[in-house]
C-alpha cells in the first residue's frame, strides 16, 4: 500500500535551496524557467524536524557523516580503551566493511548509518577485543559485522535508503520517494542590493560599511512525495507500531519542515495552503504534468487558487482515465476557497492523519 502526498506552498521572496554560485535553484519544466527546491534539500528537512522535534529517540535516527571511524573511537575510549588500541581495532573493523579511510581519518564518501548500527559494531569490537589487537579473528566475527548492518531500525535510514558504493549487498532500498519541488509559475530571479553601515564610523567619514548583492525568488511551489508501507516496514525489520509512526511522523514533517537556506534574511516561513493526501494499493501519480503550462492569477483567483484547481482538474483527469479502484482514500487539507469536486475534506492535519490510518486498518 502506498500514501502520497500533493502539495501546494507559496514562499514568499526567499533563497531556500541555493546553487553553486549562491542563486536560488532553478529548472526548466514545459518549456518555462521554474523555481526549484532539490529532493536532497527537503529531505534534509525532514530529517531535521524529526530531530529538532523529538519525533524519535536517537536510537530509532541515523547519521549522514564522514566521521564514522572517530565516531567508533570515541565510544570505546568513553569506556576506557586507550585511544591508540581503539584506533587499530576501528581501523581493522572499517578494513572489513570495505570502508577506505583518507589521510584525515574520514571515509571516502558520506555513510548513512544508523546509532544502533554504531552500538551494535561498537559491542563486536568489544567482544573480540583481545582477537583484534592480535589480528586472530575468527570467520565469525565478519559475519557479525555484516550482519550488524541491517538498518538498526532507523526510521530516517528506512525512509530514505542506503547505499555502499564496495558493499552493495548491504544497500536498503529507500521506502520513500521525495520529487524536487517545482513552481507552478515561472519565474524571474531577482537581486538584492544590500548595504550596511558602521556604527562606529566616525560622522565626518561617509559610504557604507559594506555592501552586495543577493539573489532571490517568490514561487507557489508543486510537492510530491510518497511512501511504499510495505518496504517501510521491511526496512524497520517488521516492526508494525514503529511502521506506524514513522509514516505519521513522515507527513507531519513533510508538512511542516521548511529548508533553512537564508531564513535569517528572508524568514519565509509559510506553510502549505493545499494538501491533497491518497492512499493506494499499488501505484503512483505525480501531478507535476497539472502545471505543464504556467499558473497565472487572474481577477478571480490567485496564485495559489489557481494551482490548486488546476492540481484538482488533472486529478479527475487521471481518475477518469485510468479510474480509481486502487485508490482507498483521497483527502484534502485546504487554506483556500477552491471546489474539490467531491474528494474528502478534513478541517486540520490531525484529521488527515486520522482518516488515512483508518483506511490503512480498513476502519
Amino acid at each position: 500500500m502506498n500514501i502520497e502526498l500533493h502539495m501546494l506552498q507559496n514562499f514568499a521572496p526567499s533563497c531556500l535551496n541555493r546553487d553553486d554560485t549562491g542563486a536560488p535553484k532553478e529548472c526548466e519544466f514545459g518549456g518555462f524557467r521554474r523555481a526549484r527546491i532539490s529532493s536532497q534539500c527537503i529531505k534534509r528537512a525532514i530529517r531535521d524536524y524529526f530531530k529538532d522535534n523529538h519525533l524519535f529517540s536517537k536510537e530509532h535516527l541515523a547519521y549522514r557523516t564522514l566521521f564514522f571511524k572517530d565516531r567508533l573511537i570515541s565510544n570505546l575510549t568513553s569506556i576506557g580503551k586507550s585511544a591508540d588500541q581503539a584506533e587499530l581495532a576501528v581501523k581493522e573493523v572499517l578494513s572489513r566493511l570495505k570502508l577506505d579511510i583518507t589521510k584525515e581519518g574520514k571515509t571516502k564518501y558520506l555513510v548513512f548509518i544508523g546509532e544502533n548500527e554504531i552500538k551494535t559494531i561498537t559491542g563486536i569490537i568489544l567482544k573480540y577485543w583481545d582477537k583484534l589487537l592480535a589480528t586472530q579473528l575468527p570467520k565469525e566475527f565478519e559475519k557479525e559485522l555484516l550482519e550488524a548492518l541491517d538498518g538498526g531500525k532507523a526510521v530516517d535510514l528506512a525512509l530514505f535508503g542506503r547505499m555502499l558504493a564496495d558493499l552493495s549487498e548491504k544497500n536498503i532500498d529507500a521506502a520513500c520517494q521525495v520529487a524536487h519541488a517545482i513552481s507552478t509559475n515561472k519565474v524571474n530571479i531577482e537581486f538584492d542590493y544590500f548595504t550596511a553601515t558602521d556604527d562606529l564610523q566616525p560622522v565626518e567619514q561617509t559610504g557604507a560599511g559594506m555592501l552586495g548583492s543577493l539573489e532571490f525568488d517568490s514561487a507557489c511551489y508543486y510537492r510530491y512525495a510518497n511512501i511504499d508501507l510495505e518496504q517501510l516496514k521491511k526496512n524497520l525489520k517488521g516492526d508494525a507500531l514503529l511502521t506506524n509512526q514513522a509514516w505519521k511522523a513522515f507527513i507531519t514533517a513533510a508538512v511542516n519542515a521548511i529548508p533553512s537556506g537564508k531564513q535569517t534574511t528572508f524568514s519565509a516561513q509559510n506553510p502549505p495552503d493545499f494538501i491533497l493526501a491518497v492512499l493506494r494499493e499499488c501505484g503512483a501519480w505525480s501531478l507535476a504534468n497539472a502545471f505543464i503550462k504556467p499558473i497565472s492569477p487572474d481577477r478571480e483567483n490567485n496564485l495559489i487558487q489557481q494551482s490548486a484547481l488546476s492540481l484538482i482538474s488533472y486529478w479527475n483527469k487521471l481518475t477518469r482515465a485510468y479510474g480509481k479502484e486502487n485508490i482507498k482514500i483521497s483527502a484534502v487539507l485546504s487554506l483556500i476557497d477552491v471546489p474539490v469536486n467531491g474528494l474528502q475534506t478534513v478541517q486540520n492535519l490531525e484529521q488527515l492523519i486520522v482518516a488515512l490510518d483508518k483506511a490503512i486498518n480498513n476502519q
